[in-house]
């Protein structure tokens, strides 16, 4: 058989994909650094870079081959150990050389278990995290990826996940649940009302990304063509819609819309669009943008009143968003618009919603099931939390001998002590609410 031949056009297609998929870590760090507390937004912010490099050294030379050489249903081979035979090439069933393609899912690796990072801010020893992160990335992230993407059990079950629903967002989601829990409260969690130190970084934060999203979700057509064109029109289309459903509710609930719940909310609807981009008609992209946020919206009251320490509502935003969106998938997917894809619930088929809930609940149970054995046995061996002196003084300083403001001890103190959640929007609804938050 002759070897596929590479398309020019589809290889600068998705290495401009890759590199916007990159661009969207950092801009995760402005993101959470805007809402977290000012005596932590650079701890917060190298939570995000730190992944890049740990993730991205682990993923060329094992993460990998877990996740896409040839295996079994559970997990793939070591034929690419070291990217062995990933090279200029095209990979099978593409018209993109296979290094390309590695360099793109790597991109995907990269920022998953950055999203976890929301949930423990403030808190964990840097040293710890980053452990965590690298074991993460091999015992979830890989073999979900293998699962669902690599040829193993829920692709064979006819499970679909265009761009990451269940592979990203609802592991990272429930895997951030966990590590609140087992991580416990802040220090003076609940004892100070707060809000986000800095909401321009918010809004840069939530711009990069919804940027970023295009290659996320467009890109992983893995071609530029008529399902990238579809996946990049349904991402705007989410984004807006959840943007438009988010202000509504905070104009119900608060009175007036805020700059940081119409980033919360963009950034909510591209999590919920995600797994369907490529499969669902623009309108129904509406609809699913419009349920993801009034989803999520809720969930963050509801977690509100728990006693769960969720920093910047992670779960909620990512874990129910993520949920959601692969739900909806299975109503909504239409192979007329991608043939590659299923027709869902609303098309005649009703057992794609079954296997997307299959999905959705394996995800969950390996997030939450893994996360909770690497942080028991980090918890055991090297500690989890930062020493409370550490943690009331802020771990820019304590952590990394830096601070992001001059001064920052009393402005830190002044503006975003860090001793409550800024989370994805519940400051500004707290702000109208009078919930403490911290």
């Amino acid at each position: 058989m002759s070897p596929t031949p590479i398309d020019a056009g589809n290889t600068a297609w998705m290495l401009i994909s890759s590199a916007l998929v990159l661009l969207m870590t950092p801009g995760l760090g402005f993101f959470y650094g805007g809402l977290a507390g000012a005596k932590n937004v650079l701890n917060t912010i190298m939570m995000s870079l730190i992944a890049i490099s740990i993730v991205g050294v682990l993923w060329s030379v094992l993460g990998y081959s877990i996740a896409f050489a040839p295996g079994n249903a559970i997990v793939g081979g070591l034929s690419y150990l070291g990217l062995a035979g990933v090279g200029a090439a095209a990979r099978e069933s593409t018209t993109i050389p296979h290094s390309v393609f590695m360099a793109f899912q790597m991109m995907f690796a990269i920022i998953t278990p950055a999203l976890i990072s929301g949930a423990i801010v403030g808190r964990m020893k840097f040293t710890t995290y980053a452990i965590f992160v690298a074991l993460w990335s091999l015992l979830v992230y890989a073999p979900l990826a293998h699962w669902v993407w690599g040829g193993g059990w829920l692709a064979g079950l006819g499970a679909i996940d265009f761009a990451g629903g269940t592979v990203v967002h609802v592991s990272a989601g429930y895997s951030a649940l966990v590590a609140a829990i087992l991580l416990g409260r802040r220090i003076g969690h609940r004892q100070h009302p707060h809000k986000p130190h800095n909401v321009p970084f918010v809004v840069l934060g939530a711009a990069l990304l919804w940027f970023g999203w295009y290659g996320f979700n467009a890109g992983s057509a893995l071609a530029a063509d008529g399902v990238a064109g579809l996946a990049f029109v349904t991402t705007t289309l989410g984004a807006l819609s959840a943007m438009a459903a988010w202000a509504i509710l905070e104009m119900v609930r608060a009175g007036r819309p805020s700059a940081v719940g119409a980033a919360t909310g963009a950034v909510v609807g591209l999590v919920t669009i995600t797994p369907a981009c490529g499969y669902v008609s623009p309108m129904a992209a509406i609809v699913i943008g419009a349920v993801g946020a009034v989803a999520s919206f809720v969930a963050i009251q509801l977690m509100g009143k728990t006693r769960i320490d969720d920093t910047l509502d992670v779960f909620a935003c990512h874990g129910i968003g993520g949920t959601v969106g692969s739900i909806l998938t299975g109503v909504f997917a239409s192979k007329a618009l991608n043939a590659a894809g299923a027709d869902g619930l609303l098309h005649g088929d009703a057992s794609l919603l079954w296997k997307q809930l299959v999905a959705v609940g394996a995800s969950v149970v390996l997030g939450m099931g893994m996360t909770a054995v690497i942080l028991l046995a980090l918890k055991v061996t090297i500690g989890l939390r930062a020493e409370g002196d550490d943690e009331v003084s802020g771990l820019d300083v304590s952590l990394h001998g830096e601070s992001a403001y001059e001064g920052a001890g009393s402005f830190g103190e002044r503006v975003g002590s860090g001793h409550g959640s800024a989370g994805h929007a519940v400051a500004p609804l707290a702000l109208h609410s009078e919930k403490l938050v911290g």
